[in-house]
């Protein structure tokens, strides 16, 4: 199965060479699971030409909000509405969960209550599953069809699902430990209040559940679905 890495930001470039890129960090996440990829740099305007070019997407983190102006977002958001009209899956991590549910119909705020950094605990419907976060946008109002899959007390919309057509999660099933620790060190000085950050550092080691979304992405693409890629041909 082909997945196509929609590539939507980009790690910092102190940490690009020893910890990898965000296609890098997805890859070695869903690695020995019968997937092949190729990777396009929408954020330097890199687009495939047909939403049938990859048998589902993947949309990665950002740094950029959603709602912000950059030249990538609009045709990204065409992009996301024809990939789901086509029934072609997605899944959206970070501002890919947030850009799909905005380009769908959703809003997407800077939160007021501020950043949600490091290990962060999840209820996905089946007990707690701890992961890294490293986010302050949330989506605060639902597109028509998706439903809340996962959520805690600052983020109640941390996971949605659209049928078979889109699974989105707001926390980084693909950060370990040491890209948090360099995000810590390059990105949240005088950003991210002092607390947060001291809190992030104590929880270091304790977020367990990258293999458990692992299943949950895996499974969610590999699902079967009613609409084939030959029914998807009419979509540009």
């Amino acid at each position: 199965m082909r997945i196509g890495i929609l590539q939507c930001g980009q790690s910092p470039a102190q940490l690009k060479q020893a910890l990898g890129d965000y296609p890098d960090m997805f890859v070695r996440l869903l690695d020995g699971r019968g997937f092949e990829f190729r990777t396009w740099h929408v954020e330097e305007m890199e687009f495939p030409g047909h939403v049938t070019d990859a048998d589902g997407w993947l949309l990665t983190g950002s740094r950029h909000g959603a709602y912000e102006d950059h030249a990538f977002i609009p045709p990204l958001e065409g992009f996301i509405r024809r990939a789901h009209d086509a029934g072609v899956p997605m899944v959206g991590i970070c501002f890919g969960h947030q850009i799909i549910a905005q380009a769908l119909g959703g809003t997407v705020v800077k939160h007021p209550d501020g950043w949600a950094v490091g290990a962060q605990d999840y209820d996905f419907g089946g007990g707690p599953v701890r992961l890294n976060a490293w986010h302050q946008d949330q989506i605060v109002a639902l597109p028509p069809g998706a439903q809340v899959a996962g959520r805690n007390a600052f983020c109640e919309n941390a996971a949605l699902i659209y049928g078979d057509r889109a699974f989105t999660v707001q926390a980084h099933p693909e950060f370990d430990d040491a890209f948090i620790k360099g995000l810590m060190e390059t990105r949240a000085k005088g950003v991210v209040p002092e607390d947060l950050l001291a809190e992030a550092d104590r929880r270091m080691g304790t977020a367990n559940g990258a293999a458990l979304l692992a299943d949950r992405i895996e499974a969610f693409f590999k699902q079967p679905r009613a609409l084939s890629r030959h029914d998807a041909q009419g979509a540009a």
